[in-house]
């Protein structure tokens, strides 16, 4: 069983930067493929990026691209998302989640975290 627990959320203004963490403990974090996803009030959750086991291969969603950067560190046990430029639609509860594949797709996900607050004030 893998327990995720993310970090690194707040109240930024718009155009800030924020570094967001995740660490795994219980399980091997190297074998599993990980994901960040978001939740705006009133929204359905969305995908913002993901990561191969391996941190070769990262894929981000069009709305992030170019502001936010998925990484992992193995040897932390750790993901994160560096997230520039923000914007007040960047304001949402983030979620990181472990898998067995590389997906935008969360159900493919088996492990999930508590989620951290972003508020982004204009």
């Amino acid at each position: 069983q893998v327990q995720l627990v993310e970090s690194g959320g707040g109240l930024v203004q718009a155009g800030g930067s924020l570094r967001l963490s995740c660490r795994a403990s219980g399980g091997t974090f190297s074998t599993y493929d990980m994901g960040w996803f978001r939740q705006a009030p009133g929204k359905e959750r969305e995908f913002a990026a993901a990561i191969s086991r391996s941190g070769r291969n990262t894929g981000h969603a069009s709305s992030v691209k170019g502001r936010f950067t998925i990484s992992r560190d193995n040897a932390k046990n750790t993901v994160y998302l560096q997230m520039n430029g923000l914007k007040p639609e960047d304001t949402a509860v983030y979620y990181c989640a472990a898998g067995n594949f590389m997906s935008m797709t969360e159900y493919v996900y088996n492990y999930w975290g508590q989620g951290t607050q972003v508020t982004v004030s204009s």
